[in-house]
């Protein structure tokens, strides 16, 4: 207790003065009234150590837990505290229920409403601790339009956290998961169950009967009165139980003949095409640039399904379009996917503009019909830019310039061209000259350096010490420095000196291995050179070099 009370404390010192809040959150609006659901209340008020008042839920809801979460973080400089309380509520009433404004300090939630449905006749009546039940929002739909499947995993045991689930897979329909799988406790026959909840959008891509596929979900179960026998490094003391979901048809309906044929298919719920503009088109001149923003949501399609939505094309606007903003919006019906178009209009003359009305067919899924959702025509009026015709109005009095002929350029162009050559000839010349050294190295007699080493790569492949201390000292006399230096200032070679040394020189046969020389050799560290100018002035070259 005395390090969380530090903590605000401290928390409290170094929290910059703001406005606090107090919000109220749901982990889902729709259930059933032998379900939970889970009420989230976040305040970021650091100097309230109390909880919200819960008395108010007493009426409607059975409160059946409360957990706290306090958390403090660090962002560019700033250090913020918050207060998590999760409540598990119950209702006890069905219909439309709203949880009330609950009260912390001077601060109140905003009213949720939730619809809390009666208990399902043909609830699963299933005994077994964990069993499966899947459902679909509808029987049939339209191709590539949105069915939502429900999957809820019921366990009336504990479970380890190793519980899977199969991936859905289906070959002629898109699939994706709605959201993460949420959890909540629900009453079967007077036993409490905890369930786990999937759901996933399936959009049928052609018509015909589509099977959903079974899932398997497999988990550990905790056995009664062995929970905290548990080995973190042994086998878990539980049972493997898998279970698998039924199949279940789906009939899927080809596009109605009545559709048009040259438009692109939109099966939806709802939809919905609004526009805003940047700024607002009130008071318009010629060169000025106007941002209009198109938003098309469709409610039962994902942002990837939705078409383009008609460009505004009219002579003397110039059009700059934008990359469209694609988003999902996950609900309670599925998905809802939003597609938002951006384009710059610039009027290049003044006078009154028709803008065309924008219009997108698609069809009800509730009603089964044709609809038409559209954007009606507006004029545009623009005026003239008196900055753009100050410019245009002026005239140009400037005389035409005379052209008087002279003597021809060409022989003093080509001499200066001579004079850059030459120019830079002498100057690469000098570089050249420059990097030379002053004396010229004498070619040195004997083999050849490369053959050398090669000879001595070989001999130490081979094992053979005789050959390999040989070639060894062949290559040492065309190196700049004596092989005792160079075993003075590089340890491995000079360990595998010694080796060599060891197998030539002992009375016993030894068997010698040759690659730790050869890794030496081919690591030797080049020789240090003595820094320019670090001798005595005047100094002369040794008279017998190495």
């Amino acid at each position: 207790m005395i390090r969380p009370f530090c903590a605000l404390l401290l928390c409290l010192l170094v929290l910059p003065a703001q406005a606090a809040s107090l919000t109220a959150s749901v982990d889902r609006s729709r259930l059933s009234i032998s379900e939970t659901v889970e009420l989230t209340i976040e305040s970021d008020d650091p100097t309230q150590f109390g909880k919200p008042d819960l008395s108010p839920l007493e009426p409607l809801f059975e409160v059946l837990g409360t957990r706290q979460l306090n958390r403090i973080t660090t962002r560019d400089g700033q250090t913020s505290a918050t207060t998590r309380w999760i409540i598990t509520l119950q209702p006890r009433h069905s219909g439309y229920v709203v949880i009330p404004p609950l009260q912390l300090g001077e601060l109140a939630t905003q009213p949720i409403t939730l619809q809390v449905l009666e208990a399902s006749p043909d609830a699963p009546t299933q005994v077994a601790p964990v069993f499966i039940d899947a459902s679909l929002d509808q029987d049939s739909v339209y191709v590539q339009a949105q069915a939502i499947l429900t999957l809820r995993i019921y366990h009336s045991v504990s479970l380890f956290d190793d519980s899977s689930l199969s991936p859905l897979q289906i070959a002629d329909a898109r699939v994706e998961q709605l959201g993460q799988a949420r959890t909540y406790e629900k009453d079967i026959g007077g036993v409490r169950h905890g369930v786990i909840e999937v759901r996933f959008a399936i959009y049928p891509q052609r018509s015909g009967q589509l099977r959903i596929p079974a899932l398997l979900f497999s988990a550990t179960t905790v056995e009664p009165g062995r929970a905290g026998d548990f080995q973190p490094f042994g086998p878990r003391p539980g049972k493997l139980v898998r279970v698998r979901s039924p199949e279940i048809p789906l009939t899927v309906k080809a596009k109605p003949a009545s559709y048009p044929a040259d438009v692109p298919w939109l099966p939806a719920r709802a939809l919905s095409l609004n526009e805003s503009w940047t700024p607002e088109p009130t008071q318009v001149q010629v060169g000025d640039s106007l941002t209009r923003h198109l938003l098309l949501k469709v409610d039962g399609l994902s942002s990837a399904q939705l078409p383009p939505i008609p460009a505004t094309k009219v002579d003397g606007l110039r059009r700059y379009p934008d990359q469209p903003k694609l988003a999902n919006q996950t609900s309670e019906r599925g998905l809802i996917g939003s597609r938002e178009e951006s384009e710059a209009l610039v009027p290049e003359r003044s006078g009154r503009f028709e803008l065309p009305e924008v219009e997108v067919l698609w069809w009800n899924t509730r009603e089964d019909r044709l609809e038409r959702a559209f954007l009606p025509a507006r004029s545009l009026e623009v005026a003239d830019n008196p900055e753009l015709a100050e410019e245009s109005a002026a005239p140009v009095t400037a005389a035409q310039p005379q052209i008087l002929e002279g003597p021809p350029l060409w022989p003093w162009q080509l001499a200066c061209a001579l004079l850059a050559l030459t120019t830079l000839l002498g100057f690469g010349l000098w570089w050249r000259a420059r990097r030379q050294p002053a004396i010229l190295p004498s070619p040195q007699s004997g083999p050849n350096p490369r053959t050398l080493l090669d000879d001595l790569r070989r001999a130490c492949q081979a094992n053979d010490p005789q050959a390999t201390r040989q070639a060894l000292d062949a290559w040492a006399r065309q190196q700049p420095e004596t092989l005792a230096d160079m075993a003075a200032r590089f340890v491995p070679l000079s360990d595998a000196l010694d080796g060599l040394n060891g197998v030539l020189y002992s009375e016993t046969g030894q068997h010698w291995q040759g690659e730790d020389l050869w890794r030496a050799i081919r690591s030797l560290p080049p020789a240090e050179q003595p820094a320019a100018g670090s001798g005595e002035p005047g100094a002369l070259p040794p008279l017998y070099p190495r």
